[in-house]
């Protein structure tokens, strides 16, 4: 069977495949206007106000991407008692999705990013978090509704985005956990905690992630091949993916050699949330059957498509279909 069709077949079985999506959850707040003048008040753009947008994000925006490509999906995690928090749940219920595993947090606020754009160029971002760890409490809530749960999923993605949900008790409870109950786990990391992923199914990070964790400085091809099997070799995991924004990504696995794939994307206008659209294509496909090589694979195509949309996007599986179809790799 031809490799485009692989891919099709893959798409065409999203729907049957269902995700725990673990993880920091935010909301990613755009601003957009247009600049035609410099402030008297300081050397800085005046920004003239068109429209604001908001969108799930962090742990949140890889449920969107799960839940447009076709797939089932249920978000674990905690916001705020707050208007932001309120506007998550909101959306996530308009959705469908199922937020059981959600709860709140009197004394936390709900993230927030907030990037102002014009003229399609991202101006400044403001963030507005808390980091701290998890009360007790907490944590026993979201471990109890793990256990409980695991076993109605295919395989659960750990979302980190280093605000204090994923520490190193509940990502190991986690890792173990599905492991016991044979799911597999994708990891987004963050390099504070990098190593506590030990045995996950795949990480996923990004190059400089990659940098700092291994302590090689990624700069071309050979210091690629020697950050990614020395990650590889640390977490025991069945595949390392580095991805590598306009120079696609880079598949790690056992006993093999590196699997360079170069980007599909036609245009890089903003890499928000790419990662997520990776993560969230990766496991729908292995979900499917599919190899770790193929679903990274898969996956870039779509992170092809997400970094050329200017914020937060998320694709359809049409749109990936199309795309595949379109590839000059098929012609």
């Amino acid at each position: 069977m031809r490799k485009e069709s692989v891919f099709e077949k893959m798409i065409s079985k999203f729907p049957k495949v269902r995700i725990l999506v673990v993880g920091d959850i935010m909301l990613d707040r755009f601003i957009w206007g247009n600049v035609s003048r410099i402030s008297p008040e300081a050397p800085v753009p005046v920004v003239v106000v068109e429209k604001e947008t908001l969108l799930l994000g962090g742990a949140a925006n890889v449920v969107n991407n799960i839940y447009s490509l076709g797939g089932k999906v249920a978000l674990c995690g905690v916001v705020g008692e707050d208007e932001m928090g309120q506007k998550i749940t909101k959306r996530l219920d308009e959705m469908g999705i199922d937020r059981r595993g959600i709860f709140i947090d009197q004394e936390r606020q709900t993230t927030v990013k907030t990037r102002i754009i014009a003229h399609h160029q991202q101006l400044v971002r403001i963030d507005r978090e808390t980091s701290d760890h998890l009360k007790p409490s907490l944590f026993r809530n979201l471990s109890e509704y793990f256990k409980r749960n695991i076993k109605h999923f295919d395989g659960l993605i750990l979302s980190d985005y280093g605000k204090g949900l994923l520490t190193k008790k509940l990502i190991r409870e986690i890792i173990e956990g599905a492991r016991g109950a044979k799911k597999y786990v994708m990891v987004d990391p963050k390099t504070k905690y990098f190593f506590f992923y030990k045995g996950a199914t795949a990480v996923t990070p990004n190059t400089a992630e990659a940098s700092l964790a291994s302590r090689i400085s990624i700069t071309d091809e050979m210091s690629l091949r020697r950050a990614g099997e020395n990650l590889l070799r640390r977490l025991k995991c069945k595949a390392l993916v580095i991805t590598r924004g306009e120079d696609g990504m880079a598949i790690f696995e056992p006993h093999q050699k590196p699997h360079l794939v170069p980007t599909e994307a036609k245009e890089v206008y903003d890499v928000t949330g790419a990662g997520d659209t990776v993560i969230g294509t990766m496991a729908l496909a292995i979900g499917t059957g599919a190899t770790i090589r193929m679903a990274a694979e898969l996956a870039n195509y779509a992170a092809g498509i997400v970094v050329g949309k200017v914020g937060t996007a998320t694709i359809h599986k049409e749109e990936l279909v199309r795309v595949i179809k379109e590839s000059p790799r098929f012609k």
